[in-house]
């Protein structure tokens, strides 16, 4: 026996075990696929392989294939596969009789290079299919969790990273805080954001600036959230500038807010530096939208509020000192509150009855003002002069979609006028 297997040669061996370590796929299967490999092979040689036993073993890095034939009298062989003459079969066994089954072990090697061959790229094909089933398998589970892995290569477009079993993970451009800076061979953390599967050909899509990947790193940080004393709310991002965190508790005995910060911010501080000095904001969720459009407006004091809630929106009126602090660096605070109580949050200032009184109505400017740049104000509720004045800079920008030069054209025509 053992002598039957050297014969096999080195490239036959070579070929078996190239696959006997494969990531990925657990034993049965492999020991599946290299059977049913094989047996592909042997059926394009011989026509069929159900008289055929395939036997591998991985372990070992070892296989061995008998064929079964019938004994039958010499001179009526049929089938030269699925038959042996009663003559060649006493060759192997002198006391073989006709009717009997004789197993002889076969010597893959001797069907020839291109069997050889074939047998190669079956094997290739069918293990590369089964890879790709376990990645995506894998990762599909994974979705929404925090994975760790090395930076292998850096392009333009994307980052490539390597996990730990070598598989291939991609952090898009898109995907990545500004500020974040990389280098071949560390180790960097994301979310898995999604898995592409275009033609069985799975690709992992990782996340840094996923709202997710904040609400699984305070997880790992906070022990009442991942025990589920404290309810992640809602998130909201503007990555590597600032966040913002809704919590929640039904244990009246646990502060929320003061659990997800620690002493002096311990708890966040690692999380902040792991997102690039990203400045977290935790606030108390409530189902109360007026309370929780107030609170996530923070730092600014809010004198009242208008809501809307067919078409989420917010009217929201605060002290003249108030506003900047509303709309925050670059329309930031108003912009993540809203993404956070998904309303659409308008600030206005407060003003007296007195200074109400002396408005004026923006038609009365068209001689000063082009006709569509008070069309494009008028459209967005503002109706005034003194709704326009005390209405905030950058919102006239944004909301009016208009040039910033024309805003302080607009605001410089309407002060004169009162300070005449």
């Amino acid at each position: 026996m053992a002598a039957k297997k050297e014969e096999k040669g080195p490239s036959m061996i070579e070929t078996f075990q190239e696959f006997k370590e494969t990531k990925n796929i657990d034993r049965t299967t492999l020991v599946s696929v290299l059977e049913e490999s094989f047996r592909n092979v042997i059926a394009k040689i011989f026509g069929s392989d159900a008289n055929f036993d395939v036997i591998v073993n991985p372990d070992k890095g070892d296989f061995e294939i008998h064929r079964n034939r019938i004994v039958v009298a010499d001179g009526e062989v049929k089938d030269e596969n699925k038959e042996i003459s009663l003559s060649d079969a006493q060759k192997i066994e002198p006391d073989y009789e006709i009717g009997e089954e004789v197993s002889e072990e076969v010597n893959f090697s001797k069907f020839g290079r291109r069997a050889i061959l074939n047998l190669r790229q079956t094997l290739a094909s069918k293990i590369l299919e089964l890879e790709h089933d376990s990645l995506y398998n894998k990762y599909k589970d994974k979705v929404g969790t925090v994975v760790s892995a090395e930076v292998y290569q850096m392009w333009k477009r994307e980052v490539l990273l390597i996990d730990d079993e070598g598989n291939e993970l991609h952090l898009p451009k898109s995907e990545q805080i500004s500020r974040d800076t990389y280098h071949k061979g560390e180790t960097v953390k994301a979310v898995v954001l999604r898995v592409d599967n275009e033609n069985n050909n799975p690709r992992i899509i990782l996340s840094r600036t996923s709202p997710v990947f904040l609400e699984r790193l305070l997880e790992a940080e906070v022990p009442e959230v991942s025990d589920g004393l404290i309810t992640i709310r809602r998130v909201a991002r503007m990555p590597g500038d600032r966040a913002k965190v809704a919590v929640e508790s039904y244990d009246e005995r646990i502060d929320p807010v003061g659990a997800c910060v620690g002493v002096k911010g311990s708890r966040v501080a690692g999380i902040v530096r792991e997102l690039c000095n990203e400045n977290i904001d935790v606030i108390n969720y409530s189902s109360n939208i007026q309370l929780f459009i107030q609170r996530a407006l923070a730092p600014a004091n809010v004198s009242s509020i208008t809501i809307d809630q067919e078409n989420r929106k917010a009217e929201v009126y605060l002290q003249p000192d108030q506003v900047s602090l509303a709309i925050g660096r670059s329309g930031m605070n108003i912009k993540l509150a809203s993404m956070l109580t998904e309303y659409t949050i308008d600030v206005f200032r407060v003003v007296s009855e007195e200074e109400a009184d002396e408005d004026i109505y923006l038609d009365e400017f068209s001689d000063e003002i082009d006709q569509w740049v008070i069309d494009s104000i008028k459209a967005i509720g503002l109706d005034t002069a003194k709704a326009v004045i005390n209405a905030p800079r950058e919102m006239l920008i944004e909301k009016a979609d208009l040039e910033e030069e024309t805003v302080d054209q607009v605001l410089q025509v309407l002060k004169t006028e009162f300070e005449q």
